[in-house]
């Protein structure tokens, strides 16, 4: 496994970047996502992306897709820069990476394609804060884990509980915003709000949602 580290800050940041359409893929700023890179275009766009800065573009396409996103569909208009803190290629020409996220972006003008995959302007502007530590609060932090905790059962999600009790609150909301497995329109609302408080209250709202309209009744658990 190879590292790759680097400061990147608000002032470094590229005018474009690489873009990486995924149905259903949420990355926030701080977050971890892992990813298996395979298509011919976007083993490029790594590649690329090696070599100049390790920044990539994930963003959701307004469709959802289980198949490789075809290549001129429309993009959300807001997605998150993450750049390759890790990666490891495989005996089959595979890349497994890792991105860190860095700072979500407004997407702009799409410049013309490179090597298959696709490119955009980009302006990180709105969300300069990213880069600042978010000091807001969960609004109701036992009331989001007891739904939580009755979520995964729902959906035999298997976690360390005692590691997700124990979990800051920006490392919790950011975690199980990326983990639970929501609607693309769904994610994409969790990326676009304002600050880690404003996406806690979304993040409850969709698990209990969830759990009613799955006619889930366990009763309350004990933390």
């Amino acid at each position: 496994m190879i590292k790759a580290f680097g400061d990147v800050n608000f002032k470094t940041l590229p005018e474009s970047l690489p873009l990486f359409p995924l149905s259903g893929a949420l990355l926030l700023p701080h977050g971890h996502l892992p990813l298996n890179i395979f298509e011919p275009r976007y083993l490029s766009m790594t590649e690329d992306a090696l070599s100049s800065g390790r920044l990539i573009g994930i963003i959701q396409p307004e469709k959802s897709y289980t198949d490789p996103v075809p290549d001129n569909e429309t993009l959300y208009p807001v997605g998150c820069c993450g750049q390759i803190v890790s990666f490891e290629e495989t005996e089959a020409g595979n890349l497994f990476i890792a991105l860190k996220g860095l700072c979500r972006f407004k997407l702009g003008e799409e410049l013309e394609k490179k090597r298959g995959y696709r490119r955009s302007i980009v302006d990180f502007t709105p969300y300069i804060r990213d880069f600042q530590e978010d000091t807001s609060k969960i609004n109701d932090r036992l009331r989001l884990l007891d739904a939580v905790k009755q979520y995964f059962v729902l959906k035999n999600i298997d976690v360390d509980w005692e590691a997700i009790k124990a979990a800051a609150d920006e490392t919790l909301v950011t975690s199980l915003s990326m983990i639970c497995p929501f609607e693309s329109r769904e994610k994409q609302a969790l990326l676009e709000t304002q600050n880690m408080s404003e996406r806690s209250k979304l993040l409850t709202s969709l698990i209990e949602m969830e759990l009613h309209s799955s006619n889930y009744q366990t009763g309350s658990f004990q933390h």
